[in-house]
């Protein structure tokens, strides 16, 4: 079992049928650097009070939730009036619906879970519902809450075990149309669209994560190293040169650019600027 300790733990029901789970975080934030704010003068780092104006810092105990209704006015409500409000959801994933692998806009994914069955007692139903679904290509969808909010999850086989995503709801959804009203519907150019399909096929490969590197994490800590090296002292990064941005005299010509790109392979050098013909 892992060390990380589950995040929620209840049972995923189909039917009749109850399956005792547990669930722990598919991410590790502890993977990239972070950082605290410090007062720079003393090299203290800064710390936050919570503060109610006219009365200045205030006590833990102090501070209860509210709900405003309208400016200025609050529905005021205690801990325990919260955790009385009773959701079958807080101890049970019901798979209520299965939905084709694919069916799901990927938009609306949100954080992936590990779900793992508590004993071996639960393995027997647990590895059912996994083959089943790996079978038939697809996931189940459910409810459940947690940290308190109630969300909309989907279970799809994952090696061994299960993995659970929650999901958006749709009024969490931003309306595309907003962004891409000024957009041309105008069709690409099919002599374009072919060469640019070509290159596609050439570069399609199956996914391989491992091949993907956080280059922006691994320059961080270099930074930090060299810094750490120096003992604190100030260090200048080195400028990179801004590429020049194409005008009317020197753009692109973008059948010749996708042509080069193709001919050239998987090489990351990026094509001349070719001057546009007069």
């Amino acid at each position: 079992m892992p060390a990380s300790r589950p995040i929620w733990k209840g049972q995923i029901r189909l039917s009749l049928v109850s399956i005792p789970v547990e669930l722990f975080s598919a991410a590790s934030t502890s993977a990239k650097p972070s950082f605290r704010q410090i007062h720079e003068p003393t090299g203290k780092p800064i710390h936050y009070e919570k503060v109610v104006a006219g009365v200045g810092p205030v006590d833990k105990d102090e501070i209860i939730k509210g709900f405003e209704y309208e400016k200025g006015d609050y529905v005021l409500l205690t801990d325990d009036e919260i955790d009385a409000v009773k959701l079958e959801t807080r101890n049970t994933l019901e798979l209520t619906q299965f939905v084709g692998a694919c069916e799901i806009d990927p938009i609306y994914y949100d954080k992936s879970y590990f779900v793992v069955p508590t004993d071996e007692l639960a393995e027997d139903a647990f590895r059912v519902i996994r083959d089943a679904l790996r079978k038939t290509q697809k996931v189940g969808i459910g409810q459940l809450a947690m940290r308190g909010k109630e969300y909309l999850a989907a279970i799809k086989p994952s090696g061994t075990g299960l993995l659970l995503e929650t999901l958006h709801y749709e009024d969490e959804i931003r309306k595309a149309d907003p962004f891409f009203s000024q957009i041309s519907s105008k069709k690409a150019e099919d002599d374009l669209l072919e060469v640019a399909e070509a290159l596609i096929e050439k570069k399609t490969a199956p996914f391989e994560a491992t091949a993907f590197k956080d280059h922006y994490q691994t320059a961080l800590r270099e930074l930090i190293k060299r810094k750490m090296k120096n003992k604190g002292r100030k260090i200048t990064a080195d400028e990179d040169e801004e590429p020049a941005r194409p005008s009317g005299s020197n753009v692109v010509d973008l059948m010749a650019a996708l042509k080069e790109s193709l001919e050239g392979g998987g090489t990351k050098k990026k094509a001349a600027p070719r001057k546009k013909a007069s």
